[in-house]
Order: structure tokens, then C-alpha cells, then sequence
């Protein structure tokens, strides 16, 4: 009956039914409990059905279910802008509300482009997408994508964008090592600009971590130079937020480890703790300016049936006061040295299949030696990895040869002990390749 996301409809295992879930639990409906390894796909921040959260929605649904927001407001929309904009010191001026990440991201390239017409710098068409980021699955995040097999079969639907390679560290694309680093992978980028700025809108970039595209980590002096580049020419810097948000990178949003101010950010994933979905794009001032007019071409002709519902709202309220209330960014502290220490103890016992182990606030990462076999999303062992984690009550989700663990801030220490040793027990069956 059900079409499941990115699932094989021949060799694939049947869906694990899940009935029930608490903290960072997840329970079938036999009653056996599984360790949420990936919150979800990044969502449950604060483990599955926190009661606070929980209750927020329940009591936003005695009062309104839903109204449309062209023309009309409420209070959980108006509320939930003003501490957004707050939560985010005060960089951002305006809110736009949406569904989902993709959905954010659209946004933040449909204004992007509107705010350089409204202007009359109508040139500037193009948009800069690195290699191997992934922003979503509609048509223009597909397109500011690196080529992967998530939008390849749709290139013909895609609108052209100019390609560089993506920032990694681990694996830098200008052979540079981490010490020596002089943020040297963007120099092909500050050439273009020095000669095609007049045709740019912007740099979409996913700011420390690139997370669907591999778990690729860059320092925060790339965004530094990023940002100033950027400005320079005139082109905004567009930051894909969905991941990286809400404390992820063990900040309340990625870009404050550089000390830059982005034109626009995206968010999504953790703004409700998984429990209901809403998304939202945070604009700056300078940007919502071009918009108001009299002339009704400058108006932005964008909304969504659902777009800020009373329901989302009030919950991703309760979701950002957790934040102080239950000091979470001090939970992903005590992770991020939880995750270093399970890493590095596997790599010192597995050195010959563990080639790279990466961490930063509560993503865990660790990539896996493939021999003579490309690396890459479509990986013959990551189905095994999988299933074997399963038998050992553990949810976890490879990209391919990269592992990687993102639970909820608040897993126990148990829990986590019972990832890291599915993990091991899944590598013990793995052999590198040859």
C-alpha cells in the first residue's frame, strides 16, 4: 500500500513496524525496543514524544486547528516569529513559513532570485551549488545538488547552475592538509566571481557539514572566507540550515561557529523535536526591503495551504524553550565527547576498515576503507550494516560506506553504548574490498 522513500521495490527488506516511542526509543509491535541512532533522520532532538511537546500540541488543537495565513494570523505564528528572530540574535528581520526543508530552501532561492529582478539586476540567473551537497528532492533543491543518484534520472528538468567542489577537511579537494589549510578549495570559486559576479544570485552552501551529500566537514574559517568573498562581489550567501540547525553542530545554528551573518537561512528537521512538520526561512532586512511596494510585480507570490498552522507553531515554541529550559546545547556538549570517544575506540580496534573518523557536536561519523570499490551512496554492505544493527535493536542508517551516528541530545549513555557495539558487531563482519 505504502510507496516508502528511497526504497528499492525488489531485494529490500519488509518495513520494520514501529507502534510506539519514548526518549530515544523506539518500540515494535512485539514490545522490542529499539536505539533511535539517527533521531529519525535528524528530527527528534529531544527524544521521541517529549511530554512538553506533546502537550503543546494537544492544547493549540482544543483552541484552533488551522487558518489560512494570507491575510489573516494568530498568536502561536506570531509568537513563534518573534522568538525565531531571537533565537537568532537578531540577524534576520522576517519569518516565511513552509512545510518542509525542500520547501525552505525553494524559498530561499525563489526570493534570492526576486530580490535581484525587483532590483533590476536581471543578469543574475545563476546560483553556485557544490559537488557533493544534497538540499532536497524538488526541482530547484535538486538542482542547487551535486550530481548523485538522487537527481540524476530528473537532469533535464533541472535549471543550469555552476558546480565547485565541496569543501571536506578530511578529504581535501586541493590536497591540503587540515594545518596547512588556507581555505585554498574556494580559490576557483573567487575567480569566477572576479569575472561573472554580474551574473550570480548566490552561494548555497550546508555551513560545517554537509549531511545527505556524506557527512562532509569543513572548518568555520571556510564559511569566513566564504561570506567575505561573497559580499565582496556582491552575491548572496544562502545557508541550508535543515541539518546543521537547532544545536546540531553542538551551536544553536551552524554559521555562529564562524561569527558570519548569511543573507538567508533554511530550517526545518529539529524545529518541532520530529513531532510535527514545519520549516520556516529567515530573511534579512535588507533583502525584505526590495519587496515592499506599490507595484505589485515586486510582491512575492508564494504560500502553501498549510504554511505556519497554529499546531506546528505552538509545538516548535515548546521545542525551542527546551533549549533553556533542559540547557540542551550542554547535552550536545557532553555528546560530542561521547560520540569522539566511541569513534576513535572502534578505529583502534578496526584501523584496517575504519579510514576516517569525524565528530562535531552530536554527528558521529565513521567511513569505512571500500578496497577497490568506489565509495558512494549505493553500497552492497550498507544493507547488511543495516540489518545486523536491526538484530541488535539499533537503528542506523549508512550513506553508502558512511556511518554515521546522530541520536537525540539526550540519549544515555546505555544507549549509546548499544549503538557503538552494534556498530563493531556489524564491522566485524565486514571485509574491505581487494
Amino acid at each position: 500500500m505504502i510507496w516508502h522513500p528511497y526504497t528499492p521495490l525488489v531485494g529490500s527488506d519488509p518495513p520494520l513496524k514501529i507502534v510506539s516511542g519514548k526518549g530515544e526509543f523506539l518500540y515494535d509491535e512485539t514490545g522490542k525496543d529499539y536505539v533511535d541512532g539517527i533521531s529519525s533522520w535528524w528530527v527528534s532532538i529531544h527524544g521521541h514524544n517529549h511530554p512538553k511537546l506533546v502537550q503543546a500540541a494537544k492544547d493549540q488543537l482544543d483552541k484552533l486547528d488551522h487558518v489560512l495565513l494570507a491575510g489573516f494570523t494568530h498568536p502561536p505564528a506570531l509568537e513563534l516569529a518573534h522568538e525565531l528572530l531571537q533565537f537568532a540574535n537578531w540577524k534576520f528581520h522576517k519569518v516565511v513559513y513552509s512545510d518542509n526543508g525542500s520547501t525552505a530552501l525553494e524559498i530561499m532561492l525563489k526570493i534570492a532570485l526576486q530580490y535581484f529582478r525587483n532590483r533590476g539586476e536581471e543578469k543574475k540567473k545563476t546560483f553556485i551549488k557544490f559537488s557533493a551537497s544534497y538540499h532536497g528532492d524538488t526541482i530547484g533543491a535538486m538542482s542547487v545538488g551535486g550530481d548523485s543518484i538522487f537527481n540524476r534520472v530528473f537532469q533535464t528538468l533541472l535549471f543550469p547552475t555552476k558546480d565547485f567542489p565541496s569543501p571536506a577537511c578530511h578529504d581535501c579537494p586541493v590536497g591540503k592538509l587540515p594545518r596547512s589549510c588556507a581555505e585554498d578549495c574556494l580559490d576557483e570559486l573567487e575567480a569566477y566571481l572576479s569575472s561573472h559576479s554580474n551574473q550570480v544570485v548566490g552561494v548555497v552552501l550546508e555551513p560545517l557539514i554537509a549531511g545527505a551529500g556524506g557527512m562532509l566537514f569543513h572548518k568555520p574559517k571556510v564559511l569566513q572566507r566564504l561570506r567575505e568573498i561573497t559580499s565582496r562581489y556582491g552575491v548572496l550567501l544562502l545557508l541550508d540550515e535543515v541539518f546543521t540547525g537547532f544545536g546540531r553542530t553542538g551551536h544553536t545554528f551552524a554559521y555562529e561557529a564562524a561569527g558570519v551573518e548569511p543573507d538567508m537561512i533554511a530550517l526545518a528537521k529539529g524545529l518541532t523535536g520530529g513531532i510535527l512538520p514545519l520549516a520556516v526561512t529567515l530573511v534579512r532586512e535588507e533583502i525584505y526591503r526590495e519587496f515592499v511596494s506599490d507595484d505589485p510585480l515586486k510582491t512575492f507570490y508564494h504560500g502553501h495551504t498549510m504554511t505556519g498552522y497554529p499546531s506546528g507553531c505552538a509545538v516548535a515554541l515548546a521545542s525551542l524553550r527546551l533549549f533553556t529550559e533542559e540547557k540542551r546545547l550542554e547535552d550536545v556538549k557532553q555528546l560530542e565527547h561521547k560520540l569522539e570517544e566511541g569513534w576513535i575506540k572502534l578505529r583502534a580496534e578496526f584501523p584496517e576498515k575504519i579510514k576516517n573518523v569525524r565528530v562535531l557536536g552530536a554527528v558521529g561519523v565513521g567511513e569505512l576503507d571500500t578496497g577497490k570499490e568506489s565509495p558512494g551512496y549505493i553500497n552492497a554492505y550498507s544493507q547488511e550494516f543495516k540489518r545486523i544493527c536491526l538484530e541488535q535493536g539499533v537503528i542506523l542508517r549508512p550513506l553508502g560506506n558512511v556511518i554515521y551516528v546522530t541520536p537525540p541530545y539526550i540519549i544515555s549513555q546505555v544507549a549509546l553504548d548499544r549503538i557503538f557495539g552494534a556498530i563493531k558487531k556489524a564491522l566485524l563482519t565486514y571485509r574491505v574490498p581487494t
